[in-house]
């Protein structure tokens, strides 16, 4: 009998291509939308129906703890700069027992469209996270 217990939400890795495999803290914002066009057909006026329309990916948002590592910033500068690198970027989520890929996700023609860096507090005792935001093309959806 197959074991349908739900993946666990920790457990996943970010390939960006300059980093290799990362762990990063958080990953926010894998969403996909078709936009419903309405429309009224002739002679069927009181019936409003539904086609689909323009595809939207939201941006998506990876976190992670900030280290003498700087490929994900120098990445970003190529963009500020004028240099676009689109890169696939591979999510990976992963089974809590054997760390096995269960599901990834390939962003198609990523590209970092905002980093912010970590909050500043001397009277703090958190890891220092930064955000990276990525803007894409398209979105693979494939199971393990």
């Amino acid at each position: 009998m197959s074991n349908n217990d739900p993946y666990r939400a920790y457990n996943f890795t970010v390939d960006t291509g300059t980093t290799g495999k990362a762990h990063f803290v958080a990953c926010s914002g894998l969403d996909v939308k078709v936009t419903p066009i309405k429309y009224r057909e002739a002679g069927q006026n009181q019936i409003i129906r539904h086609i689909p329309g323009p595809v939207e990916y939201a941006a998506i948002t990876l976190s992670y703890g900030m280290t003498s590592s700087t490929e994900l910033w120098d990445w970003m500068l190529q963009t500020i700069q004028g240099d676009v690198q689109r890169k696939d970027i591979s999510i990976s989520m992963l089974n809590d027992k054997t760390n096995e890929e269960v599901m990834s996700w390939t962003l198609l023609s990523a590209w970092p469209s905002e980093w912010q860096g970590a909050p500043l507090d001397s009277l703090s005792k958190e890891i220092a996270i930064e955000k990276l935001t990525l803007v894409y093309d398209g979105i693979k959806r494939e199971r393990g």
